[in-house]
């Protein structure tokens, strides 16, 4: 059963009669929120009912949220409708991270070889954000992890192979709750600005392999820092009395 503290998740989610996709649209965010935020910690093990309780719906929508977390990779099923959160596999999200560098990579050696760069699309408004002075930059650690995401999915969609665009998107969304983690310290955020325009100048300057070294670099510290923060975090959920066969790693 599920630890009584573990899935606080707040006021109900029942409001006025919606049909039965919108709810579970609404249960399956919620719950993705209380993971990416840690609420429900890896390897923690609920049930439809202790879950359904505490959102104040039905098991339905519950089930239907959860088969969907499912299939993304952040739950695991168990039996009797029991539920796992997936437990942190740190080799596998390693392992995502470097399929990250080698579609980056490619998508800025092809995007700087395009006779024509759109600086009025994707890339404008990249530069808008990314280029702009220090005072101008956006200090909120979690609106900078949305925002450094839109800057790597950019670069790829901005290189016009579609196939490659959705494959990153694929893979940006399964390591999304660590990569948020890198934007916890002020220094992090400065240094993503600071790497980002420097990528950006360079991509603009059509120098690919320039931008490719970068690139590397700015990923290799990105996952760097994610792993130590989890780590601590784990360590830190252990302490607080969780079982350590609960975290997975």
């Amino acid at each position: 059963m599920m630890r009584q503290e573990s899935v606080q998740m707040g006021p109900t989610i029942r409001q006025a009669p919606v049909h039965a996709g919108s709810l579970a649209d609404q249960v399956y965010l919620r719950i993705k929120d209380d993971l990416f935020d840690f609420r429900m910690l890896p390897g923690e093990r609920f049930t439809e009912v202790d879950l359904a309780a505490r959102l104040g719906v039905s098991r339905t929508p519950v089930r239907v949220g959860l088969a969907r977390l499912e299939r993304e990779g952040f739950v695991l099923a168990q039996s009797r409708s029991g539920w796992q959160v997936r437990p942190f596999d740190l080799d596998r999200f390693e392992a995502l991270y470097d399929v990250r560098v080698v579609l980056e990579q490619a998508a800025v050696e092809k995007l700087c070889a395009r006779e024509r760069m759109d600086e009025a699309g994707m890339l404008g408004a990249l530069m808008e954000v990314w280029l702009a002075p220090p005072a101008q930059r956006i200090l909120d650690g979690r609106l900078v992890a949305q925002l450094d995401e839109a800057f790597h999915c950019s670069l790829v969609a901005a290189a016009g192979n579609p196939e490659m665009a959705q494959i990153h998107r694929d893979v940006t969304e399964k390591i999304r709750i660590v990569r948020r983690l890198d934007f916890t310290k002020d220094f992090r955020v400065d240094a993503t600005y600071e790497e980002h325009a420097a990528i950006l100048r360079a991509v603009l300057a059509r120098r690919a392999d320039e931008a490719s070294r970068m690139l590397r670099s700015h990923i290799g510290m990105s996952k760097a820092e994610v792993r130590r923060i989890t780590l601590h975090m784990l360590h830190e959920a252990r302490e607080r009395g969780r079982p350590a066969d609960r975290t997975g790693v």
